[in-house]
């Protein structure tokens, strides 16, 4: 099934055009006119969630949860169409599209199930204590209260389960929080679409009209006058660390400073221990390779650094990477500024001389081809731009010497979304002594895995300490993502006809 876009915003319940519009960029078939965003739709989307949020922030459990599986239910019913552009635009595969859209059903029902249980709101009561000395107790109450409308931003690389109808609006909706998405100029087609399907739940369900708008891209002034509008309560974001930390700056600088949940990118070291090393190194460095390779290197979770024992067995992890990654194919990457990012940072290790090409490749167009590259860990910890995403298909191998090197490569790195172990049991005093380096640096640490590919449970953490995101305390995915839209109140001898649901 083909889709052909009509370009428009929607706002409030009405697809809204403009005079100025962007041409899109796909990967393969016909480009299409968008509308540009403007700052007066900014404000008229703020508005309309601002006015939505009176009755939906206070709606029941019940009707939020019916309403996010009706949006699910019209994803799935445009299945085919989304796929179709979701493909043409970005250049993903079918096979990956499909398995994103039903991430982006899976983790809507999620979060549908996960409010209908109640246990989000944190529900604390301690009862009035009239006869206590030397002074009495009152009745105290508590539960987590949505904050009013959010602002999300559309995720280049996921253009279904970091976008329009992706985790943070998922668990903004579920909250009970109005949401006005930024889509991203990358897939403005795949992003109208999933509009629409969310326009149609709207109406379904009979929510009010300003629970959800979207203004396409085209121009950065758009971003600015949403985090800057004095009626959004909080931010999510997944994009670069420099847009990112642009966006977080205007949110600290406003008049009344606001959350800015961005999730900024990381480069995932991976510490290949001794033993593992010995007994796995070949089918380690293959596996890496893969991992590396996987979505042309486009995901937030790619595995860019690998840190690995000097000597021969750690040689047999670098050959085996390095012919992995030569008989890998060119893959098409989400747009073409992202590929001549990816041609900037190879140069960018290309300068440097204390870094070793171990396979150099010239990538053309909006294709990638891998490229690696060797260090040893102090020329890594005394350049600092070793360590700075490349976003692609781009490994380094930082060789050590000893476990007590690797202990001070950890305590040289920043933040990070996940850190992965290759260990044996033999290896279990070595990872005892990384353990507590680790988990300060990183919001998931792995063992015997690939870091690509995040679970969306109740128990996951996609986040990390800055640079890989803006709130440490935070997650994106997971069922504890609803908590950054929602704030606890306390209530002291209030009547039951006055308390909200949830007691």
């Amino acid at each position: 099934m083909s889709f052909t876009p009509h370009g428009k915003h929607l706002i409030a319940g009405t697809w809204v055009g403009a005079e100025q519009t962007f041409p899109s960029e796909p990967a393969s078939g016909t480009s299409h006119d968008f509308s540009v965003g403007t700052t007066a739709l900014v404000d008229q989307a703020c508005e309309a969630a601002e006015a939505a949020f009176w009755s939906y922030g206070y709606s029941t459990r019940e009707a939020r949860a019916a309403f996010i599986n009706t949006i699910a239910d019209e994803i799935e019913a445009r299945a085919e169409a989304i796929t179709d552009i979701g493909t043409r635009e970005t250049g993903l595969p079918e096979a990956r599209l499909n398995g994103e859209r039903g991430r982006t059903t899976g983790q809507l029902r999620l979060f549908a199930d996960h409010i209908l249980k109640g246990d989000y709101l944190d529900t604390r009561h301690d009862p009035a204590l009239p006869d206590r000395q030397p002074l009495p107790r009152p009745d105290l109450r508590m539960v987590q209260r949505p904050i009013g409308p959010i602002a999300v931003f559309g995720a280049s690389n996921f253009p279904l389960a970091f976008s329009t109808a992706g985790g943070d609006t998922a668990a903004a909706l579920a909250a009970g929080c109005p949401v006005v998405v930024k889509g991203h100029s990358a897939h403005p087609g795949t992003g109208e679409i999933v509009a629409e399907a969310v326009h149609a739940a709207i109406e379904k369900c009979d929510m009010p009209k300003g629970v959800f708008s979207l203004i396409q891209g085209g121009d950065r002034a758009v971003g600015q006058a949403l985090v800057q509008h004095p009626l959004i309560k909080a931010v999510g974001f997944t994009g670069s660390l420099g847009g990112g930390r642009a966006l977080f700056d205007l949110c600290a600088a406003r008049p009344e400073p606001i959350p800015f949940f961005g999730e900024l990118g990381s480069v995932n070291p991976m510490f290949v221990l001794p033993e593992a090393c010995k007994s796995r190194g070949t089918a380690l460095g293959e596996g890496w390779a893969e991992s590396l390779t996987m979505g042309a290197g486009q995901f937030c979770t790619n595995p860019g650094i690998a840190v690995v024992p000097e000597g021969a067995e750690g040689d047999r992890f670098v050959e085996a990477a390095a012919a992995a990654l030569k008989d890998a194919p060119a893959q098409v990457m989400l747009t073409d500024g992202i590929a001549q990012a990816y041609r900037d940072g190879k140069a960018r290790f290309d300068r440097r001389n204390a870094v070793q090409a171990v396979l150099s490749t010239e990538s053309e167009g909006r294709n990638a081809l891998p490229n690696l590259y060797e260090t040893d860990s102090a020329a890594y910890l005394q350049d600092q731009e070793l360590g700075e995403e490349v976003f692609g298909p781009l490994g380094l191998v930082v060789r050590t010497s000893s476990v007590e090197e690797m202990q001070s490569l950890a305590k040289g790195l920043e933040g990070q979304l996940t850190i992965t172990l290759q260990m044996e049991d033999a290896d279990t005093e070595a990872a005892q002594r990384l353990m507590p380096i680790i988990e300060r640096k990183a919001g998931r640490l792995l063992v015997n895995g690939f870091p690509t590919g995040v679970e969306v449970a109740d128990s996951m953490v996609h986040g990390g300490p800055y640079p890989a995101s803006t709130n440490f305390g935070a997650t994106s995915v997971g069922t504890l993502s609803i908590r950054r839209f929602l704030r606890p109140v306390c209530y002291q001898n209030m009547p039951a006809a006055l308390l909200p649901e949830g007691f």
